[in-house]
């Protein structure tokens, strides 16, 4: 049977999906309008805006990490209803994430243009991306509580507290940035450092809105500032046990992206940086509707998993692979259809516009892949419980595959399109590992304290 008739899958699903994908799709919005603002002050502005944003992008991975450790524990609880557990993972998932904000913070803060230089060698753009990050930074440790708690939310199937963040945070975000970047409303024009200060003021509100909800609207939880300073060293010692290999996956995906974005930055073709930021919004964009409902195939996973319901899992399992693989295909030809259109919104240079084609062009055909295998491996699979496979799995392909690839064909003087390819080849490959690894049904683990002993057996 590839198709579950459980009618509660599809509507636990898209409920579950809709709200993560909008939220998901309003995040991609703020920085969209970000890229589009600035993109009119030129391709050097935009390239700094882009290249200051790689570290965002470390930081996101990492709390992703950590998000990935409170959803994966704290869902399986929930299937067994045991919030006090819950209280204990998500105060642990706070605590590490915030020491990590703090830290990347301080570097940036302190040493911009060094951090910038890591990823570019053009003097231009290291200056203008230093000027964005100094501020910018400011805003990661209150990022890094948001996104912790909206991760305690979704495990606890309250998917919708993160739009509404969201959408003050793109609401805010977007009037600053046009106030501050161009000077409206008799505010100076700061250009770059008005994009930053609009952020950070963004961040903080939303920050603001989502500890609101949790300590004093959410019924769920019940959770209280106290809670925080509980310890249960068993739970740590799982956090760690299970957390370790998530939050090692995204550190590898971090070191993927930068490298990527560290290849790219020194290809000597013009336009390329510029293209790249648009290439890579686009392919953010695509990525919405499929990360909200791969996160709410996950949340449905660890409930399942959580209750011992492994034969209803099997099921579940082969509607996932059908319904990623159809969403991959729509996705890559849609891409390829609205490719045009969307470049014309941006003000970039006639050689950053034909490297943006070739570049998009990539992604409409990778995309399928990214579809199939992030639901198979990342909603099945480690939210199954064999989280160490993942970790294994992106290692090999990241340091065997695309990065080794990649240098080669810049080390041959292959043109960026191809470059660029040879960083997004695991998309495809990986699909041929995740069908054999989904369908041989060894990967669901009962990862809670007290669980059944048929369901030990399977770790």
């Amino acid at each position: 049977m590839l198709l579950t008739k459980d009618k509660s899958f599809y509507k636990s699903l898209f409920l579950l999906a809709i709200p993560i994908a909008l939220q998901n799709f309003v995040t991609f919005c703020v920085g969209l309008c970000d890229n589009v603002m600035i993109g009119v002050l030129g391709d050097t502005a935009i390239s700094g805006v882009y290249m200051g944003n790689q570290v965002q992008t470390l930081l996101q991975l990492f709390s992703g990490g950590i998000e990935g450790a409170i959803l994966v524990l704290a869902a399986q609880y929930w299937g067994k209803g045991d919030v006090k557990s819950i209280k204990r993972i998500v105060s642990l998932g706070l605590r590490f994430t915030v020491v990590f904000g703090v830290a990347l913070s301080t570097v940036c803060i302190l040493a911009p243009r060094w951090v910038i230089s890591l990823f570019t060698d053009d003097p231009a753009v290291c200056a203008s991306g230093a000027e964005y990050l100094k501020i910018v930074a400011f805003s990661y440790v209150f990022f890094c509580l948001t996104q912790a708690l909206i991760a305690a939310m979704r495990s606890v199937e309250t998917a919708r507290i993160g739009l509404y963040v969201s959408i003050v945070s793109l609401v805010i975000n977007a009037a600053l940035n046009y106030i501050l970047i161009f000077g409206h409303f008799g505010a100076p024009a700061l250009g770059i450092k008005g994009a930053a200060i609009a952020t950070l003021i963004a961040r903080i509100a939303e920050c603001a809105v989502i500890l609101l909800y949790v300590l004093i609207f959410d019924k769920k939880l019940l959770f209280k500032i106290r809670d925080l300073f509980v310890t249960d060293k068993n739970l740590l010692r799982d956090f760690l046990k299970y957390g370790a290999p998530i939050i090692g996956g995204q550190l590898v995906w971090a070191v993927n992206m930068l490298s990527n974005s560290a290849i790219m930055g020194r290809q000597s073709a013009v336009g390329v940086v510029a293209a790249l930021s648009v290439a890579n919004t686009l392919h953010n964009l695509a990525y919405v509707a499929m990360n909200g409902m791969a996160s709410a195939v996950g949340i449905i996973t660890g409930k399942t998993i959580g209750r011992g319901e492994e034969e209803l899992m099997r099921e579940y399992a082969k509607t996932t692979q059908v319904i990623f693989l159809a969403l991959g295909l729509v996705t890559g030809i849609t891409l390829r259809l609205i490719r045009d259109p969307y470049i014309s919104i941006y003000n970039i240079s006639p050689e950053a516009i034909g490297q943006a084609r070739s570049l998009i062009n990539v992604i409409s055909v990778t995309i399928i892949g990214t579809c199939y295998q992030c639901a198979c491996l990342f909603g099945l699979v480690k939210s199954g419980g064999d989280i160490s496979f993942v970790f294994k799995n992106d290692c090999i392909f990241v340091f065997l595959i695309v990065l080794p690839s990649a240098l080669i064909a810049t080390r041959l003087g292959a043109a960026p399109w191809i470059v660029f390819a040879c960083l997004k080849c695991d998309q495809i490959l990986k699909c041929f590992v995740a069908a054999v690894k989904i369908n041989r049904f060894k990967w669901m683990k009962n990862l809670t304290r007290g669980g059944t002993k048929e369901q030990k057996t399977l770790e």
